[in-house]
C-alpha cells in the first residue's frame, strides 16, 4: 500500500505543478507535468477502489478534483486563445444575426 500512497502523492505534486504551469502559461512545464502524470497513471492503473484504504481513497479523490480544476483551466485557456486568434483573423463571430444573401440565377430552359 505504501507504493500506491507514494504514487498518489507524486500525482498530487505533479497536478499542483501543472496548475502553476497553467497559471504561468509555461508550455515546457505543462508538457513535463503531462509526462509525469502519464508515467504515474501507469503505476496506479492496476489498483481498484476496493484495494485502497481510507488515506489512499482521500488522496485519489483530491487528485481527481485537482485534475478537474486543471482540465477546466486548460479549456478556458484554449477558448481564450481561440477567441484572440479569431479576432486577429477577422473571424470574430461564428454566427451572424444577419443572414447571408445568396444569388439565385435564372432557371435553365
Amino acid at each position: 500500500m505504501s507504493a500506491i500512497k507514494d504514487s498518489l502523492r507524486q500525482m498530487l505534486a505533479a497536478l499542483q505543478k501543472e496548475r502553476q504551469a497553467l497559471a504561468a502559461i509555461d508550455l515546457d512545464a505543462i508538457l513535463l507535468c503531462a509526462n509525469q502524470k502519464s508515467a504515474l497513471v501507469g503505476s496506479i492503473s492496476t489498483m481498484t477502489a476496493d484495494d485502497l484504504d481510507e488515506e489512499c481513497r482521500g488522496l485519489a479523490e483530491a487528485a481527481q478534483r485537482l485534475n478537474e480544476v486543471n482540465r477546466q483551466t486548460r479549456n478556458l485557456l484554449a477558448a481564450n486563445v481561440t477567441a484572440r486568434l479569431n479576432r486577429l483573423t477577422g473571424r470574430d463571430t461564428l454566427y451572424s444575426a444577419t443572414p447571408a444573401s445568396a444569388y439565385i440565377g435564372p432557371r435553365p430552359a
